[in-house]
């Protein structure tokens, strides 16, 4: 037996485990402790048996232990948590899905379905340009739809997810079909503030679902007898994903692709501009490239300048290629992808990913082995049933999945090197298994996603990126004042603060933990990484490795724009199929997630901390603050 003092976590890793993916060991037992990551495992294995169907053998099991525990690959998050629960039992393909799209182009389906995958816990990414939109049919006339918490009513909401949903449901019916209103009661909906059993965290209560429903209800009624314009699609989506956060442990990921010329959706988050809803920060935006780069209009860069800017969808390459160059894995279909740009999708299409570490990776071998074990998790996992027809068909008929590697600047060259054969001998052998175990070959196997939660447990830099500060630095990490975890890490040393707010004011329900890090001195950082080297980086992995995309956030300075413009034209039509932007600041935020520190400053640090090896807490007392059990997280 692997003891947990071994398993090489990085500085945090070992307690952002413990917040995020550890369970109770008795489900039946309110004074349970929770897993250690060895339970974890066995509880991923055993459940590729009895859930998967996956036939390891006894060799075959041994040796993922082995490498799952040296922090070799990972399943998704979604896996580490909800492999071996009645929840995939339930819902089955839907629970251990990351990664969801759809297309605007029905009155009803869309939204709903939306809604549905954003409860379940994927990030959800959306198609509003305007030749989708505008298939839709002309609203009704003004309606009304009114709250009343009695019996006599038209539709009592039920106290479930299908409950929200069909109220969704039937206020996008009367207001496209129908042209009638009527009354709903949420007497049934549970009190703020009461456990949520299955896929866990706290009740809303049913106010955000009100406010959502009176929100989208009001736009509705602002386009009567008018069709919908994709500003308001993107409204409604958002609204969507604030009643799903609202008071919960969820995340509400989500991705709007729209029209290079749609100019209110190109000032749908220009803050600057003046009042902008609450709700447009649920979504990261980004235009379709049009068949003329020099068509993305002004109003897309000064994006770059004012306001949040908007990323770039190449869905032209991605329906024909894989891999830049390689035209024999062609996805005619793909019309967007999922939430942080690493997976292209079908509409309805939902996929799995996992993860290999690549510079915890010690040999060719090695890397097959890892490949192999996380290549038959997701395979077998793809093959779950699934309650939404249009969504099982389209995934049993794709099989696509996305194998990540992440520390990939953090790898050598050698590690690196391995990639383009890796790729070739994966396919392959997805041609052989999936013949002998009758499954349609994977349209997709491989990726590289941003990796945030599942990188920091070995330590490695996440994904395609540097690393955010060093190479010594202080990562913060928030965690609510009621957790157990902050008298953990007090014990241990750390220190611990309040948090502070904007305004100088006290947050005393929140602290914020202070934890010492390092990372090698040859580590790329992100600030004396260039954006140049940044986009080098994406074309190179997605010519070796990735046949879906890459998913990358370049920093840049404002000066930087008119050479990141030329760069774009020379190379965005055939090498690259996703990317975003974010400026880079001198932020002077107070208490910042990473702090770059001198070495003298992390080694006096390190002197008054004891590692944390060994934490004894229930279940209920931990909280999640990171993205949920492998949902991306909101920008």
């Amino acid at each position: 037996m692997i003891e947990k003092t071994q398993i090489p976590w990085g500085e945090i890793g070992y307690i952002v485990f413990k917040r995020t993916y550890a369970r109770k060991l008795n489900e039946n037992d309110i004074n349970s402790k929770t897993e250690e990551f060895e339970d974890v495992v066995n509880r991923e294995l055993k459940a590729s048996e009895t859930q998967l169907k996956v036939n390891f053998t006894e060799y075959e099991k041994e040796r993922y232990k082995q490498l799952r525990t040296q922090l070799k690959f990972s399943p998704a998050g979604r896996f580490m948590w909800q492999l071996g629960t009645k929840t995939v039992d339930k819902l089955g393909l839907p629970s251990l899905q990351n990664c969801a799209f759809t297309v605007v182009n029905d009155p009803i389906k869309p939204f709903v379905w939306t809604f549905e995958l954003l409860m379940l816990g994927a990030g959800v990414g959306y198609n509003i340009q305007k030749h989708n939109v505008y298939q839709l049919p002309k609203l009704k006339s003004k309606i009304k739809i009114e709250r009343k918490e009695e019996n006599d009513v038209d539709f009592i909401v039920p106290d479930n997810r299908e409950g929200w949903i069909k109220l969704l449901s039937k206020v996008l019916k009367a207001h496209f079909y129908s042209g009638k209103g009527f009354t709903y009661s949420t007497k049934c909906v549970r009190p703020k503030g009461q456990p949520i059993k299955s896929f866990g965290g706290i009740s809303s209560g049913p106010d955000d679902l009100v406010w959502g429903i009176e929100e989208i209800h009001k736009i509705l009624n602002s386009r009567a007898n008018k069709k919908l314009r994709p500003i308001d699609c993107l409204d409604i989506m958002n609204i969507i994903g604030f009643v799903v956060v609202s008071g919960n442990v969820r995340r509400s990921a989500q991705i709007a692709i729209g029209d290079h010329d749609d100019f209110e959706f190109l000032k749908a988050k220009r803050w600057d501009l003046g009042l902008i809803p609450k709700w447009r920060s649920m979504s990261n935006n980004s235009i379709a490239l049009p068949d003329n780069f020099e068509d993305i209009p002004q109003e897309f860069w000064d994006t770059y300048q004012q306001g949040e800017p908007y990323g770039i969808i190449n869905i032209e390459l991605s329906k024909k290629i894989g891999r830049t160059n390689d035209t024999r894995y062609p996805d005619p279909d793909v019309e967007g992808f999922n939430p942080c740009a690493e997976q292209s999708l079908v509409d309805k299409e939902t996929c799995c990913l996992a993860e290999l570490y690549l510079p915890r990776i010690t040999t060719y071998e090695e890397l097959l082995e890892c490949m192999t074990y996380a290549y038959r998790m997701c395979k077998h996992s793809l093959a779950l049933h699934c309650h939404i027809k249009d969504t099982e068909d389209i995934v049993h008929k794709n099989m696509r999945m996305g194998i990540g590697v992440t520390g990939y600047l953090q790898a050598t060259e050698q590690q690196r090197e391995w990639l383009t054969n890796a790729y070739e001998w994966l396919r392959k052998y997805d041609e052989e298994y999936s013949k002998i175990n009758g499954f349609p070959i994977s349209i997709k196997l491989t990726t590289c996603k941003p990796s945030g939660t599942l990188s920091l447990l070995p330590g490695v830099t996440p994904g395609v990126h540097p690393n955010p500060a060093g190479p010594y630095y202080i990562r913060r990490v928030r965690i609510a004042s009621n957790s157990p975890l902050v008298e953990v890490c007090r014990t241990h040393g750390y220190h611990i603060e309040p948090q502070r707010n904007f305004d100088k004011t006290i947050d005393n329900s929140t602290m914020v933990i202070s934890f010492p890090c390092r990372v090698s001195e040859d580590t790329p950082i992100e600030s004396q990484f260039t954006w140049k080297e940044q986009l080098d980086t994406v074309r190179r992995l997605q010519k070796e490795w990735s046949d879906n995309s890459v998913s990358c956030t370049v920093y840049y300075k404002l000066e930087d724009i008119p050479e990141i413009k030329q760069y774009l034209k020379e190379h965005l039509k055939n090498e690259i199929k996703t990317v975003s932007f974010l400026l880079a600041s001198d932020h002077g935020f107070d208490q910042a997630p990473f702090e770059t520190i001198s070495k003298e400053k992390y080694f006096e640090m390190i002197e008054h901390v004891k590692p944390i090896t060994s934490i004894e807490i229930k279940e209920e007392d931990m909280q999640l603050q990171d993205c949920d059990n492998g949902s991306c997280p909101i920008k």
